[in-house]
């Protein structure tokens, strides 16, 4: 039997999630996506220009080519490259190929923070190119050749983009929302690029059929290799010592470092504890209202550590980091999760050492198969 209402917007046609409204159906998945739509605009041929103030290595410009040639063919590709491999930089020449041929390009990724970075990078590298950021209450404006969005904001685009890159495809919201994945396949009208240091093995066997590209860069763009994690396992009581010995060691060194703690309460409840004895911190998570202050105060060098939940496992770089998981045995640290994480240290070429620590009352099989990729993916250096 045919469903008597399917969305519009995301395809839900579950009748546990459709209302009624005045005799009329509506989608409860995804009531809360409302606002403006960006028009269709035809677009010719153009000269891009793309300033890079750097140098690929010959792995990058192979995969780089590799790209283009799967888009050109017609071909959806993953990239399944190591944290630090540089995989946004593999497609500058794609978007400037496409937006050459009057392609409509999207950069997608699932993060306000990182889509705001990313969108200076663009800019930035695309200099006689529009290039626009969409984003949370920033969308006044929806056209642009290059449009850097986060998920959520791919249900203003209706068939609208030849070539969406999707980046951080096993972050948190997108990882497993239907919605959001529905409103990804309704923004497409042509093909995509998806980017991931960790995609699921779902996703990686689909890519290898025929008609779908799998491409894959093991070793960061500096040749060196990824901080192997440390465990650490002690009994509860001894891990704040623990931290605080860890933390007077970077401070001393003039290190920054990243503590990731598995909840905000916790992320709060330590800084308190800690704080009169390590100073110079703070604590970060996704709703704390100062959070993109505090992260920028981070960067700068104002603060010496940063107690922090989920929010910086990805889309952060920062000379000589160290990175401490506190609590590394929690069930919110799957093996992807403390692989991104692991990868926050040493992505700078001129800082490619640091110490990653897995602070523990257990090992767990999380935390070996994380160690175990991470000694995979060095074993090709």
């Amino acid at each position: 039997m045919e469903p008597l209402f399917v969305c519009p917007l995301c395809g839900n046609s579950e009748p546990r999630y459709i209302g009624y409204r005045n005799g009329k159906p509506y989608c409860r998945k995804c009531v809360s996506f409302t606002g403006r739509s960006a028009r269709i605009v035809q677009k010719t041929c153009r000269n891009v220009v793309l300033d890079l103030k750097y140098s690929l290595t010959l792995e990058q410009k192979g995969l780089s080519a590799e790209l283009l040639e799967n888009y050109m063919s017609g071909i959806d590709s993953l990239v399944y490259a190591v944290c630090g491999a540089g995989k946004t930089e593999l497609t500058f020449a794609l978007i400037a190929r496409a937006m050459s041929l009057g392609h409509q390009v999207a950069f997608a990724l699932p993060r306000r923070d990182v889509a705001m970075e990313l969108y200076h990078r663009l800019k930035d590298a695309f200099t006689n190119s529009k290039v626009i950021a969409v984003y949370g209450d920033h969308s006044s404006v929806l056209e642009g050749d290059l449009i850097v969005l986060t998920t959520h904001q791919l249900y203003r685009y209706e068939k609208y983009f030849d070539l969406i890159i999707m980046d951080e495809i096993d972050a948190f919201p997108y990882k497993g929302n239907d919605v959001l994945e529905a409103m990804f396949q309704r923004a497409l009208r042509g093909h995509y690029v998806l980017l991931s240091a960790t995609p699921s093995d779902e996703l990686i066997q689909e890519h290898k059929k025929e008609g779908k590209g799998l491409l894959e860069l093991r070793t960061r763009f500096h040749k060196r290799p990824i901080p192997v994690p440390q465990f650490e396992v002690r009994i509860r009581s001894l891990f704040i010592p623990y931290l605080l010995k860890k933390l007077y060691q970077y401070r001393k060194e003039k290190l920054p470092c990243l503590v990731f703690v598995p909840s905000v309460n916790l992320a709060e409840t330590l800084y308190k504890k800690i704080a009169m004895f390590a100073p110079k911190g703070n604590f970060v998570y996704s709703k704390k209202p100062d959070r993109s202050e505090v992260i920028k105060d981070f960067r700068e060098g104002k603060y010496l550590y940063l107690i922090t939940t989920a929010v910086l496992e990805r889309g952060i770089t920062i000379k000589g980091l160290q990175v401490i998981v506190f609590e590394a045995d929690g069930p919110i640290y799957d093996r992807a999760a403390l692989v991104q994480i692991a990868g926050r240290a040493g992505r700078k070429a001129d800082a490619p050492k640091g110490e990653v620590i897995f602070l523990a009352r257990e090992r767990t099989p999380a935390m070996e198969e994380a160690e175990r990729e991470i000694r995979y993916c060095n074993s090709f250096l």
